[in-house]
């Protein structure tokens, strides 16, 4: 006999002695009932639970009938009256049998000279294990082929083949088509037979294999060896894994007859199985035993079990459970799994610290994860700010600072947080006003200084040089009639421009609204159209690079708190080198005071803000609307505007029909009408025509000084220039060369 047989003998000896006997322990304690009441539970070493039984009134039907034949010694139990043996029932509703291999062998001259086909053929509810066992074929011109029928009566067949060319092929533990080969098999397979085909009839391999072997075999107890090619012919039978249940019924079928229900412990459940129809029953958790038999599942005194004990000192069984104590002089859970026993204090003092080191460690971690979070924000913020300096032309007016030096110390770089804190985190009640270039906040800073702090839209990123260029050019604007820009801010999602603070509104607001309550006379309305001509001739000829204002308008003119104008709102003003004469731009202004020629062929000139200069001319004679959104049946000759309206009472002679009634009455005919043609000069559609701004400055004046018959019509201020004279009043430095400034007065001959 070979040394695989014996060692396969001996193994089959030690799984029929110890295997039973763990089956026991595993399904039902010592003591508990296992078979029916007098009905035998045993065939030879091997444990019967009901629902098997080797009699008629023993078993719970035909399927689980098992021969117990005593020819053998000891006995051997067999599936019904099969030739499958039973080596181990389990109630977790599986069992083990050894089952008949197949084999084939040759003659050296390729005729066959042995072969044996076995199958298995199971009772209703049992099936093959699809998981546990696979399919084996060992062979070196071999296919094997396995069949047979499925629960939902339907046929299958697979199989593999096994080949090799010489000993030296083979290896040790490996079945994967070199003289050994497995496969899976379906699952609810009850029928199974197989069969084995050869390639050639091993004439090509006869030398070292003329033998082929198939078998189905529980996958753990089967390791491929080289030495099975010879050696295997001896073995009879292998372990193979089958499932089994009750009837054909759900759990919730089969619960409504309760006569034929199988769960009858009252401690257990039922479940559905894998693999098989029917169903299972099993104990509840802190009981074992039978599930089968009545008070089959028994409460387990696991305080007695060492492998259940899990206590570590003391140990109390209730019905379905157990609980761990503590002997006196120690604290804890008890539990082997958990904090166990610990001699020494009281349980109360160690709870106490316990709660006290786990509160600390809490707000250890909560304040670590704040002050993190905080970090991390600050962080996250920090670098946003840094992207929105970058993006909103910082750099490039660092770049400038740095090369202007003192030039630019007036204008200060404010951080997001200090206009936050001086506009309330820009609340809705700071706002003084909107515009189409931005909103426009009331702000205190830290020194007290009451600002306005102007949210601009964002920035087109193409103008970022040029608005660079332009905020540190106005940031060194000096002159008494124009709003001071003090700083910016350029760390936030759009820039931050901070100028003085003007208190007494716009001078639109003056004109138009009746409610004010102050005096507008001919004087004010004269002395702020001077103050503006004298800013505008400022930023056309003043500065070292001429800006032009684009949106001159009386809302763009705002009162301090002696009612001086200041020039404001620069948002879409463009300076030029000193040699050009116009800007080629997209059109860009305020309806009814942009000039007419500037719309046509979208180039702007100095003599563009003049005409707009004009319009605000005709606002202070007239106290109307350039733009009037209710025109009454009294007044069609305005329904072309303003300007159209002012021209035509200007050709007719009628100016007096025109002019604001407030003004009327004063004896200042001839100032009225001063103005009123300067106005029309500023009006003419050709800009080449109109004044100049420091002309219409002069003039202004002449007007105020009393010298008025010197500004008519049809009068030259080029005639009269030598008899002007220029004051220093204001002055700029730009780039160095400090500037004169704009106040111009007439010299009395």
């Amino acid at each position: 006999m070979g040394f695989l047989q014996i060692q396969f003998l001996n193994l089959l000896a030690i799984l029929v002695i110890i295997a039973p006997s763990q089956s026991s322990l595993s399904a039902t304690p010592p003591n508990f009932p296992v078979a029916k009441p007098r009905c035998a539970d045993r065939c030879g070493n091997l444990s019967i639970p009901y629902p098997f039984g080797t009699t008629p009134d023993c078993y719970q039907n035909d399927s689980f009938f098992v021969t117990c034949n005593h020819t053998f010694n000891p006995p051997l139990a067999f599936i019904q009256d099969s030739s499958i043996q039973i080596i181990d029932i389990s109630l977790d509703g599986q069992l083990r049998a050894l089952q008949f291999i197949g084999g084939e062998c040759y003659n050296q001259n390729g005729t066959r000279a042995l072969s044996r086909e076995p199958w298995i053929d199971l009772p209703i509810s049992f099936t093959v294990n699809n998981t546990a066992n696979k399919f084996t074929v060992i062979g070196c011109d071999t296919n094997g082929l396995i069949s047979g029928q499925r629960l939902i009566n339907r046929n299958y067949k697979t199989g593999c083949s096994a080949v090799c060319y010489a000993v030296d092929d083979l290896i040790e533990g490996s079945c994967t088509g070199l003289g050994c080969c497995q496969t899976s098999i379906p699952e609810q397979i009850w029928r199974v037979e197989w069969t084995l085909v050869s390639y050639d009839n091993f004439r090509n391999v006869s030398s070292f294999n003329n033998c082929s072997y198939s078998f189905l075999v529980e996958e753990s107890a089967f390791r491929f060896s080289p030495e099975n090619l010879t050696n295997f012919r001896y073995v009879e039978r292998l372990p193979v894994v089958v499932d089994w249940a009750i009837g054909n019924d759900t759990c919730e079928q089969a619960q409504i007859n309760a006569s034929s229900y199988a769960c009858k412990s009252v401690n257990s459940r039922c479940y559905k199985p894998n693999n098989v129809y029917g169903y299972r029953c099993s104990c509840l958790e802190g009981y074992q035993g039978n599930p089968y038999l009545i008070d089959g599942c028994q409460d387990v005194n696991e305080c007695e079990d060492v492998y259940l004990n899990n206590c570590e000192k003391r140990c109390m069984n209730t019905i379905g459970d157990f609980h761990c104590t503590c002997p006196k002089g120690y604290h804890g859970d008890g539990r082997k799994d958990g904090r166990g026993c610990v001699r020494g204090g009281s349980l109360t003092i160690v709870i106490l610290l316990a709660g006290l080191l786990t509160g600390f460690g809490l707000f250890l971690i909560m304040a670590i994860t704040f002050w993190s979070y905080k970090i991390l924000k600050k962080r996250r913020s920090n670098k946003l700010k840094q992207a929105f300096f970058k993006r909103n032309g910082g750099l490039l007016l660092q770049q400038q600072i740095s090369a202007h030096g003192s030039i630019l110390d007036n204008m200060k770089v404010f951080t997001s947080r200090e206009l936050e804190r001086a506009t309330d985190k820009f609340n809705e009640s700071r706002i003084l006003g909107r515009g189409g270039q931005g909103t426009v906040y009331k702000g205190m800073l830290t020194d007290g200084r009451i600002v306005a702090v102007k949210k601009s839209k964002r920035v087109n990123e193409a103008q970022l040089v040029e608005f660079i260029n332009e905020v540190a050019i106005l940031s060194q604007i000096n002159h008494r009639n124009v709003v001071k820009l003090l700083g910016c801010c350029l760390e936030t999602e759009v820039p931050l421009l901070v100028y003085e603070f003007i208190p007494n509104g716009t001078l639109y607001e003056l004109i138009h609204d009746d409610t004010t309550g102050f005096l507008f006379s001919w004087d004010v309305r004269l002395r702020i159209a001077a103050e503006i001509a004298n800013a505008l001739a400022y930023l056309h000829y003043a500065t070292s690079i001429p800006i032009y204002h684009r949106d001159m308008k009386s809302n763009n003119i705002l009162l301090d708190e002696k009612y001086r104008a200041k020039l404001s709102d620069f948002g879409i003003s463009r300076s030029v080198a000193i040699d050009q004469t116009h800007l080629t731009t997209k059109v860009k202004g305020t309806f009814g005071y942009f000039d007419p020629e500037y719309f046509q062929t979208g180039k702007f000139t100095e003599k563009s803000d003049v005409y707009s200069f004009g319009v605000v001319l005709v606002e202070l004679l007239t106290g109307k609307k350039p733009i009037s959104n209710s025109v009454t049946e009294e007044e069609d000759d305005e329904e072309q505007g303003l300007i159209m309206h002012f021209l035509m009472t200007m050709k007719e002679n009628c100016l007096k029909t025109i002019l604001d009634p407030r003004i009327v009455e004063q004896d200042v005919k001839e100032e009225h009408l001063a103005v009123a043609n300067l106005a029309k000069r500023c009006l003419n559609l050709n800009g080449r025509k109109r004044p100049t701004i420091r002309e219409v400055a002069m003039a202004l004046e002449s007007i105020r000084t009393g010298d008025n018959p010197f500004y008519s019509e049809r009068g030259t201020v080029e005639s009269k220039m030598q008899a002007l004279s220029y004051s220093e009043t204001d002055s700029l430095v730009l780039n160095g060369v400090e500037t004169a400034s704009s106040s111009w007065t007439l010299n009395n001959d």
